[in-house]
């Protein structure tokens, strides 16, 4: 099978010293295994400059959703109610993960090229005092936005809101200031801008906030509270582990530090979309999130004319090395190209020499 280049916000392309990490089984109940879990849990909290007196970092198993469902049903209480802010499909996802586990629940939508209109999510806060959460996605890989969650953060701690933060696919690609920003829950995922590989997800824990969080779980291996009382004892996960997926998360995580941490990935995720889109504008396309609320991580795209074939281009540049991703909007028809993971100047050169010459033989 060849190997591509994948152009998208995870699972994405990874180092070949990550891959080789899984070569070898582990057992979970081995020390050394569990002294890996521990470490691992550290360096998240180093990542995310927050230390271990105030902060916690718990892994679970699961796709990145799994663990957003995990913090909605381990830490919202049935006399809880959670406002979740949506422009987009991954937090109307966490809205309906709030409904289903049956939460009193409040959704203020705004569209998926936009920002909320922080003075009225605030006279939401002001006329509905029942509101114990609020919750919303940082990088929406629907489209590509980066929402202002400093916004959002200012009026959890004015009006002492537990605050959730979906940073899926921004944690260790995009600087975020935890402590600063009083985020009580950040969930992301091992296969994103760590750059693991899928498996599982983690949340960084505010203590203060987890410790009341005893006996609310209505799940069993979905219960956070729980996972972490086990975990905090010696690195034992609660149940089975994906063992592989874990030593090649820790690889990762050396990686990132040896490149020079999250600020200098942060760059070169940056520099690589800068190029991206400037290149994309000259053959055409034109991005449909405007530069100022632009993410580094994923760019959505118009298609370029009312007849464009996407299936067909996106078949083109796979033979090309490079996988796209298509849209996910409801409105107007867009793909999306990201550019995390290990992805360089070079390779958007390449996929954009690639696309120009597709585009010459379509016109």
């Amino acid at each position: 099978m060849q190997q591509y280049k994948l152009l998208t916000p995870g699972p994405l392309t990874t180092s070949d010293t990550v891959r080789q990490k899984m070569l070898l089984d582990r057992c979970t109940w081995d020390d050394e295994y569990k002294q890996t879990t521990q470490q691992i849990r550290r360096e998240l909290l180093e990542l995310a400059q927050v230390g271990e007196k105030d902060y916690t970092a718990i892994l679970m198993q699961g796709s990145g959703s799994f663990v957003v469902e995990a913090v909605l049903m381990s830490t919202v209480s049935g006399c809880g109610k959670i406002l979740v802010l949506t422009n987009g499909a991954y937090g109307e996802r966490l809205a309906s993960m709030a409904r289903t586990i049956g939460l009193q629940t409040v959704v203020e939508a705004a569209p998926y090229n936009s920002y909320h209109d922080f003075g009225h999510i605030e006279n939401i806060l002001q006329q509905d005092q029942s509101i114990t959460h609020l919750a919303m996605v940082h990088c929406e890989t629907t489209t590509g936005i980066l929402n202002p969650i400093d916004q959002a953060s200012e009026l959890a701690k004015q009006y002492n809101k537990t605050f959730i933060v979906d940073a899926m696919s921004s944690f260790g690609g995009i600087p975020i200031d935890v402590e600063a920003l009083q985020i009580d829950y950040l969930v992301s995922s091992a296969n994103k801008c760590i750059q693991g590989v899928p498996g599982f997800g983690f949340v960084i824990a505010k203590k203060a906030a987890l410790v009341n969080c005893q006996g609310i779980s209505r799940s069993v291996s979905l219960d956070l509270y729980d996972q972490w009382q086990v975990m905090d004892v010696d690195g034992k996960w609660r149940f089975t582990s994906p063992t592989h997926v874990v030593a090649a998360f820790l690889q990762a995580i050396h990686e990132l530090k040896e490149e020079g941490g999250i600020k200098a990935r942060f760059e070169r995720y940056a520099s690589n979309n800068r190029l991206l889109r400037k290149q994309m504008e000259k053959l055409g396309f034109i991005s449909y999130i405007s530069e100022d609320k632009q993410s580094p991580i994923i760019t959505s795209f118009l298609y370029p004319t009312e007849h464009f074939n996407f299936p067909a281009f996106y078949e083109s540049m796979k033979e090309q090395g490079f996988v796209l991703y298509p849209g996910k909007l409801t409105d107007v028809d867009t793909f999306r190209i990201g550019n995390i993971g290990e992805i360089y100047k070079e390779d958007i050169q390449r996929l954009c020499h690639a696309i120009e010459n597709y585009m010459a033989v379509m016109n």
